[in-house]
Formats: C-alpha cells, structure tokens, sequence
C-alpha cells in the first residue's frame, strides 16, 4: 500500500480539495492567530499546574525538566520549541552510538525518524509520549507566535533536506501545530513520507471548523494515549 493511499484511508479526505473561498483566506491570514491567542489564554491557567506536577516528575532522574529544541517553522525560519524531556539526557550520544552499530536501528531511523524501541525513552517520558502531555509547554510557543495551536508537526532543522525531498512544501506557509491532521489521523503512519501528504491536505484545508475538528480529536487521541 503506498503512502498516499495511508494517509487518505487514515484521513478519510482526498488532498485534491482546496479551500480557497473567501472565509478560509481570512481564517488563515488573520481569524487563527486570533483564535490561538484567545484559547491559549483561556487553557493557560488549566494547564500551568498540570505541566507544574509533570516538571516535578521529569526532574527525578536529576536531569532538566524541559527539553528546548531547534525546529522550522513558518517560511522556514527557526524557533526554538518546548517540550518536557521524555528521553534519557545525553539522548544523542545514545542514538549516535546505536545507529553506528545496529544496521537494523540504522534503516529504521533513515526511514521513519523514529525507533519503536527507542532507549533513550525515560519510563516517565513513555507516559508522557503515550497521553502527548510532553507538548503542553509549547503552548508558549503559541504565544510567542512561533507555532499554532493546530498545524503541521514542527521538525527539525537536519530533517529540512527529507521533508523537501519527500515533496513537502505546504508546511513552510503555516505556523507548525502542537496538534494538527499528522497528530490525530496519522501517528500510526510513522513514515516520514506520510506525514509530508497530512502537511499538504492540511494546508489545502484549513478552516475554523476544521482546526476545531482537530482539537475534539486531540483529546481522544490522549485519552486513548495514542502517542508515541
């Protein structure tokens, strides 16, 4: 089965539609910051004391709490993205020397920039992959204005030469999402080539109802702990 074919059983849209009426031009220009600045500040006071217990949980193996990364975002510049560390801390070395010499990790990782049996993981960051609350401090981000609270999965700056190879362009003229059409419908669609075609449908579709589709959905896929 071919990766656009995923992505469409997953979607359950063609990326043949485009929204390019009247009202989703303004939604996309003006209406979603609007929007994510409003349910950002609204959420913030939920959320601060959530990511509080969590900040607490992560710092007992006497390693940092937050995880601050180098991504791309709108018109390819670079931000740099939170996240609760879910990995060990000296994460690159671990897969560096994994990859050097597991061949089998090696293709792995070249093909789907993930490992299902990752070492690195801490046991308090399988929970929190699992459930997705490791994204909860980018909500920050959205207030700075590096990222939307509904876009594309942000990635990072040595994936910029795979995502144009595998035909992504549509990412770089939106804001990348803390959830988004990848982070609902295609986590079990881990090949990176996949998660290009949810980049480009969702960038043909944007549109209030459409993000507030994505967020009802968000919250199924935590309460099922989905994540990986």
């Amino acid at each position: 089965m071919s990766d656009i074919q995923l992505f469409e059983d997953h979607a359950g849209f063609s990326v043949s539609h485009d929204d390019t009426g009247a009202g989703a031009r303004l939604y996309r220009t003006w209406t979603k910051r609007f929007c994510d600045l409003v349910i950002s500040a609204v959420l913030l006071p939920v959320i601060a004391p959530v990511v509080a217990v969590l900040w607490a949980l992560v710092r007992l193996d006497g390693g940092p709490a937050i995880y601050a990364q180098r991504r791309v975002g709108r018109n390819g510049t670079s931000f740099v993205c939170y996240k609760l560390r879910t990995m060990v801390v000296d994460a690159d070395r671990v897969l560096a020397e994994l990859i050097a010499s597991d061949p089998a990790a090696k293709e792995e990782w070249d093909r789907y920039q993930k490992l299902a049996d990752d070492p690195r993981i801490t046991p308090v960051g399988r929970f929190l992959r699992r459930t997705s609350l490791d994204e909860l401090p980018q909500i920050l981000n959205v207030l700075k204005g590096d990222m939307s609270l509904v876009g594309p999965r942000p990635f990072t700056e040595c994936q910029t030469e795979i995502y144009l190879s595998c035909g992504g362009r549509s990412y770089f003229d939106m804001r990348p999402g803390i959830t988004g059409e990848w982070q609902v419908n295609g986590r079990h669609c881990t090949r990176f080539s996949t998660r290009v075609q949810f980049d480009e449908a969702y960038g043909k579709t944007i549109s209030f109802l459409n993000d507030i589709r994505l967020l009802i959905g968000t919250v199924g896929c935590v309460l099922r702990m989905t994540g990986r």
